[in-house]
């Protein structure tokens, strides 16, 4: 379904990933960009009309990034590989483009460090692409 403006951004969205300004690769799928507040409910004796609920901390979960394998896995499993010695908190930034290469959202990301990295299944007897997913946690994100 095409849009005024051309292709329909949700067909033909990419998600760019920096870490510490190395592009670390282009993705198709970005999961768990997701922030939520902890509610804590307190009974107040005497008052059965309602029970307190107060704001708690703020919690991030992890982001999941998925794509198919090309020729930049190798490039990011070289990444992910290389901090098995020192893993460090860094600055991050996820950028979602359009179809036709614009910039549309982007977020920067505050701690990052990578927590997971899946590299494909393969099997030649499938008809769906073999995929990779790497997994980064972090201590927050603003949007840019």
């Amino acid at each position: 379904m095409a849009t005024r403006h051309g292709s329909d951004p949700a067909l033909t969205l990419r998600f760019e990933v920096k870490v510490d300004g190395i592009d670390i690769g282009t993705f198709t799928g970005c999961d768990g960009l997701q922030a939520e507040y902890e509610v804590y409910e307190y009974a107040e004796g005497g008052n059965n009309s309602y029970v307190h609920r107060l704001p708690g901390r703020l919690k991030y979960t992890n982001v999941k990034l998925t794509r198919a394998v090309d020729r930049d896995s190798v490039k990011l499993a070289r990444w992910f590989s290389s901090l098995r010695d020192s893993v460090s908190k860094k600055t991050g930034s996820i950028t979602a483009f359009d179809g036709n290469k614009a910039r549309i959202a982007h977020w920067s990301l505050i701690d990052v460090w990578p927590v997971r990295y899946t590299g494909p299944t393969l099997a030649s007897d499938g008809t769906t692409a073999a995929k990779e997913t790497l997994e980064l946690a972090h201590n927050g994100f603003f949007p840019g």
